[in-house]
């Protein structure tokens, strides 16, 4: 099948090249625009007491107060503020309220803090519209008003609050979206210049993945509207990575296999039909392994993963099918010139370095096997001191943001849960009216829960069926503390609510906890269905049922190795309070799902050799001989792509660079170089049991000592015309 795409595809460039220009025009076009949502709610299922808390409240409490932004007052002096300053707050609120400003349906005074240095303005917002960019469009237009209603008296005015997080989020996204593109382009554009001395080649990796990009970004915005998925900013960063650290694999594994036919004398077309027909097989696994990695993530049953599932599913999608058409079709027009100026890829440089690697291979793959797995155990014992946070607001943006500043001084000049209260509402069964006479006994046992700082009822619905009482906590929304008073405000909740009543606990901190129950729920769902699929793929690659099971295991011990170094890096070295509640699943998915790229790459090439007759000891060293420049490279760029996004100046972005970046040089430089090939050296022909698929097969076998690499690769393609090796 690959030598008939290629054939196709290397006979007709122009044609090829043509059909992609016009489907990128065509979908560019057309695609509606990507929406986005920032509303941590809604990425949960209605099944969640969090989320039934909420409708709740919307049915019984249509005109509850929940405060959206909130101004924080202090005096520029940092002292107490006065009757006057008092006055100037209480203008301030009038005149904001009446500007009438999109989305914003009341603007009511707040609190003083117990010292007398801050008081607040709250600001509701139509709940409809939580965490849209119209609502992080009313925050920016609410934040310019009351600066300037502040202006010449002793007042400091900060906007904080839910929609002005997702303001600052917005353009703290923005900014790292920027670095990211910039870091990226200018990693791939180097190294591969480095490696190839070649302009050409370094610039048109670039250009075709820009094509494929757009060509991507327009269906995953089809696919984001026809099946109405969640969308979030952070998607468009790891989209970008994505693309062209993938597609820069593909095109490695392409360009390094098309030099090594012209190495052994074939004509330059046939030199890339040739390529795509032998590396076509190991890029169409690669790609297959990531994409049904990323689509279970549609398992998951937070919709921020139900939704990145699917878009980088359909983005490695694109970027296989171009990697198998456009690159061959574009190469082929281009020919040996793609090399200019260098001539370095006429020949294999003696004495190279993956060749001495390979030896070594050959010759001691146990001291291999060994090194490379007592390297990833003890990393591996990082993940028992792994503890996760979700504070996704300051995580997603630096904490010198405006929204952030104002949330560190409200913990300090209020009760830390102040900012976010948590509601319990108590409604009766028969939709009766309640009986009011406990409701103080209620109160005051919820108030006793361990972590609570004060409850007390707040108000009772017209019909009288359904009470809210005010519980506030004494951290934090998103610490661990919050999350753990939460469940026991829901145990007392639930177990002393009066006979003939419910009981829901909503409020942010129950979102968390509900949140954390979620992330569990996918670790045990969306972890072992990826890795059931991915050994499927290698079984069928393969034809082995041996092999899937030792390259799953060495892909285990690198995601272990790789959360192990992130607990150390930012839990034990940066102080962290834990990593980001998504980071294990989208490390999992990365490390596992593109980490499992260079195993194919690795162990495919190894089968090749095999197959001409050498003995896996042989197979192994030539294998590394011949693939490791191939992983090294890739890797090497996908990983320092990666990383670019340590450079977004936020905590989610920075522990997903390091943690992927990390992942993906682990499974380059360790697995796929060390511990894969040496595990299959030292399994023998017992790996690819039941099939056969390392025997030779065809012409009579080469022998192991029968001349040169080259010179042997050369008599093969001499004895079939079509160049294909035995």
């Amino acid at each position: 099948m690959f030598r008939r795409i290629g054939n196709t595809v290397v006979r007709h460039p122009v044609w090829t090249i043509v059909a992609w220009l016009i489907a990128a025009v065509a979908i560019v076009a057309t695609a509606p625009s990507l929406p986005s949502n920032s509303d941590e709610s809604s990425f949960l299922p209605k099944s969640y007491e969090s989320i039934k808390a909420a409708d709740l409240q919307a049915k019984a409490f249509p005109s509850a107060f929940t405060p959206s932004a909130i101004a924080l007052y202090q005096r520029t002096d940092g002292g107490k503020l006065t009757a006057a300053d008092q006055k100037d707050v209480a203008r301030i609120t009038t005149e904001l309220g009446d500007k009438h400003i999109d989305q914003v349906q009341k603007v009511v005074p707040g609190p003083p803090s117990k010292d007398g240095r801050y008081t607040m303005t709250l600001v509701q917002m139509d709940s409809r519209n939580a965490g849209q960019p119209k609502q992080a469009d009313a925050a920016k237009v609410l934040r310019d008003d009351v600066k300037a209603l502040a202006r010449g008296t002793h007042l400091q005015v900060k906007l904080g609050g839910s929609a002005a997080q997702a303001l600052d989020q917005q353009d703290s996204s923005k900014r790292g979206e920027a670095l990211i593109g910039i870091g990226t382009f200018l990693i791939i554009l180097v190294t591969l210049l480095i490696i190839f001395r070649a302009p050409i080649l370094a610039i048109l990796p670039l250009i075709l993945i820009g094509v494929v990009s757009a060509i991507a970004n327009g269906l995953i915005a089809y696919a984001t509207k026809l099946f109405d998925l969640q969308a979030n900013s952070s998607v468009s960063s790891i989209l970008i990575v994505v693309l062209f650290g993938v597609g820069t694999d593909y095109f490695l594994f392409l360009m390094f296999r098309y030099r090594e036919r012209l190495r052994a004398g074939d004509e330059p077309k046939q030199a890339m039909i040739n390529a795509v027909d032998r590396v076509g097989e190991a890029i169409a696994s690669a790609a297959g392994a990531v994409i049904i990695a990323f689509l279970a993530l549609v398992l998951s049953t937070l919709g921020f993963l139900k939704q990145m599932g699917p878009a980088l599913a359909i983005a490695v999608g694109v970027t296989l099918v171009a990697g198998l058409t456009l690159i061959p079709a574009v190469v082929s027009l281009i020919g040996p010139k793609v090399f200019w100026p260098s001539k370095s890829w006429q020949r294999e440089p003696e004495n190279a370095r993956f060749a001495a690697i390979g030896r070594g291979m050959r010759n001691r793959p146990h001291i291999a096997a060994l090194a490379s797995g007592l390297v990833l155990v003890a990393l591996s014992l990082g993940t028992l001191g792994y503890k996760a946070t979700f504070d996704l607001a300051s995580g997603s943006m630096p904490k010198t943001k405006e929204s952030m500043v104002v949330q560190d001084q409200m913990q300090k000049a209020y009760s830390a849960g102040a900012a976010a209260p948590t509601d319990v509402y108590l409604s009766s069964v028969d939709g009766k009216p309640l009986d009011r006479s406990g409701f103080d006994a209620y109160a005051a046992r919820l108030g006793a829960v361990d972590g609570v700082a004060s409850a007390k009822l707040s108000q009772v619905n017209k019909a009288g069926d359904t009470a809210d009482f005010t519980v506030t906590l004494k951290y934090e929304a998103s610490t661990d503390k919050a999350i753990d008073t939460v469940g026991g405000v829901r145990d007392v909740a639930h177990s002393d609510a009066p006979e003939g009543t419910t009981a829901l606990v909503g409020g942010m901190s129950s979102i968390y906890k509900d949140i954390n129950a979620a992330v569990n729920h996918d670790y045990r769902t969306v972890f072992p269905v990826a890795a059931l699929l991915i050994m499927v793929i290698l079984g069928l690659l393969l034809r082995s049922v041996v092999a899937p099971w030792y390259l799953m295991a060495s892909v285990g011990l690198g995601f272990g190795a790789t959360l192990g170094a992130t607990v150390w890096i930012f839990q034990d070295g940066q102080g962290h309070s834990g990593l980001m509640f998504m980071l294990p699943v989208i490390m999992y998915l990365f490390v596992v799902a593109i980490g499992t790229d260079y195993n194919i790459l690795m162990i495919a090439r190894l089968r090749e050799e095999a197959r001409e007759g050498r003995s896996p000891r042989e197979a192994a060293g030539e294998a590394v001989r011949h693939a490791g420049p191939t992983v090294a490279a890739a890797g090497f760029i996908l990983a320092a792509t990666f990383a670019t996004m340590m450079l977004a100046g936020n905590a989610l972005l920075t522990e997903m660079g390091f943690a992927v970046s990390f992942g993906i040089a682990v499974a380059a430089f360790v697995m796929a170089m060390f511990f894969t090939p040496s595990l299959t050296a030292l399994i023998g022909h017992a790996a690819w049991w039941p099939g056969h698929a390392d025997r030779a097969t065809g012409k009579a076998a080469v022998p192991a000592t029968a001349g040169s690499d080259e010179e042997r690769e050369h008599d093969v393609v001499e004895a079939d015309p079509s160049g294909r090796r035995a």
